[in-house]
């Protein structure tokens, strides 16, 4: 038994590196913080690890923006993550082999965009009104663009070639009702009942030109370019989900604007959408109707078929993601006062699809992380692990928890 067991260390352990202890078995979030960096929960029997140190505030990326870049030989692969402290909100790397953390913006107040180009090892972000890329190896950074005075936007996604940035223009009036209502559960209905133009807009990575791709009196938002056709870039129409037809995609050299999912009945929604690796498929969670029955459903962009999977109500998630070799979807839970309502819903799940439905396996017990901080889970790029944040040892952190159970 004990030589299974340090068989099975030693193999995980070439990827998230050397482990200074033995695992200790503890429920999740019943120490602030936990004894150590590492332990096996409780409640599941899977193995977690923290990735970033407890000095400052971290978080990982939203679930759809890729984190990580490849290893170049057996250095270890590396993952952008966000460091807040005194000083401000920057972006770090972590290797995840290593657990060597390195800062990479240090001369900005503030920054956004979390964008990674893996094939140019870069990260893209903003800071103000002007677009840096930094590389992740050599910290070189560069100056991408300044938005003009009359064109005051974001950018959020990057194309497949890496040439082009994406993002939304938004109007003065719209500013105007986040500064007067920063609470989302109070400038959310009003944004979109206003119905203020909105634009998409491309910004080249080498010639700084802006281009300005699709304008419509709607709440243009969660923007995301194709991880396969440089031209295609998905949208949503933002606002109340069962008021909304909500997932489009539009391609940037034609200007063809279509609708992904239509809404077939009152009170369906569907949402928190995100391209499949191969880009042919868009999933997106769907509940039929709203609160009632759930589903990941994902539409075939080609032929327009829809392939749905359906849950528990205590298995639905705030996010779900889809594992590299598109075989292993993930959701990060969700509390009792979401959308579900789900009396015991607040878990990591891993789900594994059969027919129709998913079956789910429990990976991290959750209850003592308040979702107002949204876990956004990302499979790591080996398959072997799923990476999340959460706050059940007091500040976010960025954990790591193994798929494979824990040998015992």
């Amino acid at each position: 038994m004990k030589t299974t067991l340090t068989l099975a260390l030693l193999s995980s352990l070439l990827y998230f590196g050397p482990s200074a202890q033995a695992q200790q078995t503890l429920a999740t979030g019943s120490q602030k913080p936990m004894a150590a960096a590492e332990w096996i929960d409780q409640a599941t029997g899977h193995r977690i690890v923290r990735l970033t140190p407890l000095s400052g505030s971290n978080a990982s990326f939203y679930f759809h923006n890729n984190p990580f870049v490849k290893q170049l030989k057996k250095e270890g692969d590396k993952m952008v993550y966000y460091h807040n402290s005194p000083q401000g909100k920057q972006l770090y790397t972590v290797n995840l082999k290593t657990r060597q953390t390195e800062p990479l913006t240090r001369a900005f107040a503030q920054v956004s965009g979390e964008i990674v180009a893996p094939k140019r090892r870069e990260v893209f972000y903003q800071t103000g009104d002007t677009v840096y890329a930094t590389h992740l190896d050599t910290k070189k950074t560069r100056l991408i663009y300044v938005f003009p005075a009359d064109f005051k936007a974001t950018i959020t996604t990057l194309n497949a070639d890496e040439t082009q940035l994406g993002g939304t223009w938004s109007t003065d009036e719209e500013k105007e009702i986040y500064r007067k209502y920063p609470a989302k559960s109070d400038y959310f209905n009003r944004i979109y009942e206003a119905k203020l133009p909105r634009t998409l807009f491309s910004v080249g990575v080498d010639n700084g030109q802006l281009t300005r791709i699709f304008t419509d009196k709607a709440w243009l938002n969660h923007v995301q370019f194709s991880p396969t056709d440089p031209q295609l870039l998905m949208f949503c129409h933002e606002g109340p989900w069962h008021k909304v037809d909500r997932i489009w995609t539009i391609n940037t050299q034609t200007k063809e604007v279509k609708l992904v999912h239509k809404r077939t009945m009152d009170m369906e929604i569907a949402g928190h959408e995100w391209f499949a690796p191969d880009g042919k498929t868009i999933w997106f969670d769907q509940q039929l109707p709203r609160g009632a029955t759930f589903y990941v459903t994902g539409t075939d962009l080609k032929s327009g078929q829809e392939k749905q999977y359906q849950l528990d109500r205590n298995e639905w998630s705030v996010h779900y993601t889809i594992s590299p070799n598109q075989k292993l979807f993930v959701g990060d839970g969700g509390n009792e006062t979401a959308v579900a309502k789900a009396p015991d819903g607040k878990w990591i799940y891993l789900f594994r699809p059969e027919g129709s439905k998913f079956k789910s396996e429990k990976l991290v017990n959750m209850k003592q992380h308040e979702y107002a901080l949204e876990p956004n889970v990302h499979f790591s790029p080996d398959e072997k692990w799923i990476i999340f944040r959460a706050n059940f040892e007091g500040e976010s952190q960025v954990y790591a928890v193994e798929i494979a159970k824990a040998s015992l």
